[in-house]
C-alpha cells in the first residue's frame, strides 16, 4: 500500500478521534455543570412537601461535588433550616457555626446566627411536651441559657434584621423558663429547709432575670426563707415591696412572647422568607 495513502488515512483516524474526546469532554462538561442546578431543585422540592431528610442529601451533594459551585453557599444556609427541621439540632448548630466562620459576610450571615441560637435549646419543640404542657423548668435547662445568650449576641449584631422580632419573641420565652428554672430549684430548698440556698437562687433571678414572669414568685421565696430564719427587718422589707409592687408585677411582665415554632416553617432563606 502507498506510504503516503497509509499516511492520510492515519492522520484521518487521528482527527476523528481528537473530534470525539474533545466532544466527549464537552457532553461531559456539559453534564458536570447540569445536575448543580437539579440538585438544588430538587431540594426545594422536597423541603415544601416537608422531606427534609431528603433535602438534607440534596444539598449535601452540592457541598460535596461543587464546593465551589453557583449554589455552593446557598446549599450551605439551607442546610442548616433542613437539619433544624429535620430535628437534627446539633447539626443544625454545627452547620451555622461553620457557615459564619466561613462565610461572615454573606447576605444571609443574620440567618445563620439567628438558627445558631435557636437550635441550641428546642426542649418545647416536641409534640408530647407542647400537648402534655410537661414543666420544662424542672429538667435540665443549660441549653436555654446558650441559647438565650446567642440569640441577644444575634439581636446585637442585627437588631434590623428580618428575623429579630422572632428572636425578641423566643428571649422573653427563654428568660421566664431560665428564671422558672431557677426558683424550681429555690422551692427544692425550702423544701429542704435549705434557706440561705433558697436565697441565692431567688436573689440571682431578681438581680440578673428582670421583667422576667417569675420576680413576684422569686420576692415571695425571699420573704419566706427571710421569714423562717428570724431575719425580721428583711422580711418586713421584702413584704413591703411585695405590697407595693405586686399590681406592676402583674401587668408589667412579659409573661406571653407569642412565640410558636410554626413561626419557622417558611423560614427558609431560600425561599425569601
Amino acid at each position: 500500500m502507498n506510504k503516503k495513502f497509509v499516511s492520510v488515512i492515519y492522520l484521518s483516524i487521528c482527527v476523528l478521534a481528537s473530534s470525539l474526546i474533545i466532544s466527549g469532554c464537552s457532553t461531559d462538561q456539559q453534564e458536570i455543570e447540569r445536575p448543580e442546578k437539579i440538585y438544588y431543585d430538587q431540594a426545594q422540592r422536597r423541603m415544601k412537601a416537608g422531606n427534609y431528610f431528603g433535602a438534607i442529601d440534596s444539598l449535601t451533594a452540592i457541598e460535596t461535588q461543587y464546593p465551589f459551585g453557583k449554589y455552593s453557599e446557598q446549599a450551605q444556609v439551607e442546610l442548616i433550616y433542613a437539619y433544624f427541621m429535620n430535628s437534627e439540632n446539633e447539626a443544625a448548630h454545627s452547620s451555622a457555626e461553620r457557615f459564619i466562620r466561613l462565610h461572615p459576610r454573606h447576605p444571609n450571615i443574620d440567618y445563620a446566627y439567628f438558627m445558631k441560637g435557636l437550635s441550641s435549646f428546642t426542649a418545647d419543640k416536641g409534640l408530647i411536651v407542647r400537648v402534655v404542657g410537661t414543666d420544662l423548668s424542672k429538667r435540665d435547662i443549660s441549653g436555654a441559657k446558650d441559647s438565650f445568650s446567642e440569640l441577644t449576641e444575634f439581636l446585637t449584631r442585627f437588631p434590623e434584621s428580618q428575623y429579630a422580632p422572632y428572636a425578641n419573641q423566643r428571649i422573653i420565652y427563654l428568660r421566664n423558663l431560665i428564671a422558672s428554672g431557677e426558683l424550681a430549684a429555690a422551692d427544692y430548698y425550702v423544701k429542704r429547709k435549705a434557706y440561705v440556698a433558697a436565697i441565692r437562687r431567688a436573689n440571682y433571678v431578681i438581680e440578673n432575670i428582670p421583667n422576667s414572669s417569675e420576680t413576684l414568685r422569686a420576692l415571695k421565696i425571699l420573704s419566706a426563707s427571710y421569714n423562717a430564719l428570724g431575719y425580721s427587718k428583711l422580711y418586713e422589707d421584702t413584704e413591703k415591696i411585695i405590697a407595693i409592687n405586686e399590681s406592676r408585677f402583674n401587668s408589667d411582665v412579659e409573661k406571653d412572647s407569642g412565640w410558636s415554632w410554626k413561626s419557622l416553617i417558611n423560614m427558609n432563606p431560600g425561599t425569601g422568607s
